[in-house]
């Protein structure tokens, strides 16, 4: 243990006096290192381990939400729908295109295409109307809590919408919903059945029938496509559906809310207010986290949060820290990072054979100087 305090120690004094960290042994149930592991700083992404633990609570692993094409009207002779069709967004952010989906998302997401086979085998080949996108069970605030809900495109790479397709793309005078249904039409199109978009989306009227729908992959799956990359855009879709399903508004104020409320239950009270931690209001302590950690170990909830963790020195945002060290292959962790903020989190089975629960927060530093520290921090850890 001696060895593992200096490290730490060490690492911690050339990170300066605003960081703090905290190692406890799982199996022994005994804390090994503590160092100002109670002042509460911005987690950044280590939020998302808060917002992992609510969706896995309130949702479930198995949790789908739900893109459906709608129709007012009736199908006429010769394969005509009279009327409009309304592509209505549940909040999935995998919906998009094949071929993007298999470069972003690992695969994974329903695709425009699918949603175009199944009118086809209705029989509908043209539509009088036009196409129109529904992204009613959201706000239409397109950014987070760091920039007023403001489009915040370098963090997320998109727009939030209920309504998403290829990662909350956007063009000048389509918001995202508009351009979802812009590309539906494209793909109908292409498809040899006639139908043209609509700038403007609009709620779904009541007795609208169901025409076609798909599904996003559960909520475990989501969990992964969220965590290993530290996807912002898919943090604060989440946090939304949180918000739509459990408090009765599709906001990120309202699902950051759902989620202080499930992690309360854990006798914790970090300051919740988005779910990707992008806000630097957004204050937890490395104690905090590794609480969080402790209380989930070697539960369904935990298992599931584990596995939607990438693995250290492999994958994901964690591929370049530790490598060649006992770290790499045998911890997971969630990164957490913005400028001069440089915070890591998780698991490690160590080579003592021990489970070993870690909250590294290092500000100050720039996160180029900060990044080795936290490479040495969690090789001492592995080694333990």
């Amino acid at each position: 243990m001696r060895r593992l305090q200096a490290a730490l120690t060490g690492a911690l004094r050339a990170a300066g006096p605003a960081s703090g960290a905290e190692v406890y042994d799982l199996g022994a149930g005994q804390q090994l290192f503590a160092l100002r592991d109670g002042i509460a700083r911005p987690p950044a992404s280590l939020e998302k381990l808060y917002t992992s633990v609510a969706l896995i609570a309130k949702l479930g692993p198995a949790t789908r939400f739900q893109t459906a094409v709608l129709g007012t009207g009736s199908l006429r002779p010769h394969g005509v729908w009279h009327g409009d069709l309304y592509l209505r967004g549940g909040g999935d952010p995998t919906f998009g295109d094949e071929t993007f989906n298999r470069v972003w998302e690992m695969g994974y997401g329903p695709t425009a295409s699918e949603l175009a086979t199944q009118l086809l085998a209705r029989g509908i080949r043209r539509v009088t109307g036009r196409v129109i996108g529904d992204a009613s069970i959201f706000d239409s605030l397109r950014g987070g809590a760091a920039t007023g809900y403001a489009p915040d495109i370098p963090d997320m790479g998109g727009q939030l919408s209920a309504l998403t397709y290829d990662h909350g793309s956007a063009v000048p005078g389509l918001s995202p919903g508009a351009f979802a249904a812009r590309e539906l039409a494209l793909t109908l199109r292409a498809m040899h059945l006639g139908a043209i978009a609509t700038p403007r989306t609009a709620p779904t009227p009541p007795g609208a029938k169901l025409l076609a729908s798909v599904a996003s992959p559960p909520v475990s799956v989501l969990l992964r496509l969220m965590n290993v990359p530290s996807d912002d855009l898919f943090a604060e879709l989440l946090t939304k559906q949180l918000g739509a399903r459990f408090a009765g508004q599709g906001s990120i104020a309202a699902g950051a809310g759902v989620t202080s409320s499930v992690i309360a239950g854990y006798g914790l009270s970090p300051t919740i207010d988005d779910g990707s931690g992008l806000a630097r209001s957004d204050r937890s302590s490395p104690h905090q986290v590794v609480e969080l950690l402790k209380d989930v170990w070697h539960t369904p909830l935990g298992d599931l949060l584990s596995a939607s963790l990438p693995v250290v020195g492999v994958e994901g945002t964690v591929k370049t820290i530790a490598t060649r060290t006992a770290a790499q292959g045998n911890c997971v962790a969630k990164t957490g990072t913005l400028d001069n903020v440089t915070n890591l989190a998780g698991y490690c089975h160590s080579q003592g054979h021990h489970t070993l629960a870690f909250a590294l927060f290092v500000d100050g530093p720039p996160n180029v100087r900060a990044l080795p520290l936290e490479s040495r921090m969690i090789a001492a850890i592995a080694r333990y």
